[in-house]
């Protein structure tokens, strides 16, 4: 099966249209119109349901326009790793972003690490651990810095030097916003929303002498931007890290700590048996020794 097909299928999901996805990829509508169900026919399914010259995709079509964009990408990434460069290193290291405090912190590095090794890029995703995991399992990120605990089965991880507290976001008007902080029996009585990955979330209960079915769990998000407008409402309070409030500027919530004081540090993982290329494995040297002590 030809790279150059499997663009095609990209473009084709994209229009909907063969006359225009013919068009876009400057084919005659025969000719792609051939391709596509020469495909069809070497995966041994349809992949579109055809309705009046529309195509859209059906749920095996979903779900290979998903595979297909993973091997793409792999493909792009290899062949940045076999690209040399006359000045020295080069290459491009996938990097992946928890929303916390240890981005500023990791871009900072990624800049004088550029400045050493100009000819060095680096793609950026950020999401929550639950979306980053699955780049780190496929190969579509090198690294990813995720709040800890990792699964150290799957992951070797390299601790850094930024920690997060750990508290809840609320109304700005909600008479606990007065609080300088909140105990875990507290806690346990609010109606919350917190993160999707339930390692995290066992540590944290762990951590407060609470059991996970003592939290009164009411939504599990990966913290998309509609969370202030749950919050808004005065029926929810997140439990989550100063970091996410920090982001989010807005006066009309606030953060209360917990008491304890309750911290989670960062590591930066990559999957286990899979060597890293050039560049990310210079990165990752670059950056060891600003964790010792940090």
């Amino acid at each position: 099966m030809e790279t150059r097909i499997l663009r095609y299928f990209l473009v084709v999901a994209e229009t909907n249209n063969i006359t225009q996805a013919a068009r876009q990829l400057h084919l005659t509508q025969p000719t792609l119109s051939r391709q596509i169900q020469e495909l069809e026919r070497t995966v041994g399914r349809p992949l579109f349901d055809r309705h009046h010259h529309q195509l859209h995709l059906n749920a095996a079509g979903v779900l290979f326009r998903q595979r297909v964009k993973v091997i793409l990408d792999l493909l792009e990434h290899a062949q940045q790793e076999l690209q040399t460069s006359s000045t020295g290193l080069s290459g491009t290291v996938n990097l992946g972003l928890v929303e916390s405090a240890v981005a500023p912190w990791l871009l900072e590095q990624v800049a004088a690490f550029q400045a050493h090794h100009p000819a060095v890029k680096f793609q950026l995703f950020s999401g929550d651990g639950d979306s980053l995991r699955p780049r780190l399992d496929q190969g579509q990120d090198d690294l990813a810095a995720l709040i800890e605990p990792v699964e150290a089965a799957k992951y070797h991880f390299l601790a850094l030097p930024v920690r997060e507290e750990w508290g809840i976001l609320m109304r700005a008007d909600d008479p606990l916003a007065q609080r300088a902080g909140l105990q875990p029996a507290e806690v346990a009585t609010l109606p919350l929303v917190m993160g999707r990955r339930p390692i995290v979330r066992d540590a944290l209960a762990d951590t407060l002498q609470l059991s996970p079915t003592e939290l009164n769990l009411k939504v599990v998000t990966n913290l998309p931007g509609a969370l202030p407008t749950l919050l808004k409402t005065g029926d929810y309070y997140h439990l989550g890290i100063r970091g996410v409030a920090t982001q989010y500027h807005d006066p009309a919530l606030a953060f209360v700590p917990l008491v304890p004081k309750t911290t989670s540090g960062h590591l930066l993982a990559w999957k286990k048996h899979r060597p890293l290329a050039p560049a990310a494995t210079a990165f990752l040297q670059f950056i060891t020794p600003l964790t010792i002590n940090g």
